[in-house]
């Protein structure tokens, strides 16, 4: 599995619709399932973006397809990182 960082920034629509946050999370978790990823955590932010979210995913292809079906919904603008773990980091520095 890979991981990723997903940096979140609320639309209007988002921002009007607000205190419905758990159902989307919520949603938005079994959307992904949908696409082989998991959920790790989720934090509200304070600062540049409003959510930060961590997921494992078997590929960035997975990922990328989960993170389109959720930003057509126009409630939030995402940024996405592929993070590496220690070990993954270890590998990749070896092979330099």
């Amino acid at each position: 599995m890979a991981y990723y960082v997903l940096l979140i920034n609320w639309t209007d629509q988002g921002v009007r619709n607000v205190k419905e946050i758990s159902n989307r999370i919520s949603a938005a978790e079994q959307l992904f399932q949908k696409h082989g990823a998991k959920l790790g955590q989720v934090f509200m932010t304070m600062g540049r973006y409003d959510t930060v979210s961590f997921w494992e995913a078997p590929n960035d292809e997975s990922m990328t397809k989960a993170v389109l079906a959720l930003a057509s919904q126009g409630n939030l603008r995402t940024e996405t990182l592929r993070a590496y773990s220690r070990d993954e980091l270890s590998a990749l520095v070896a092979e330099l």
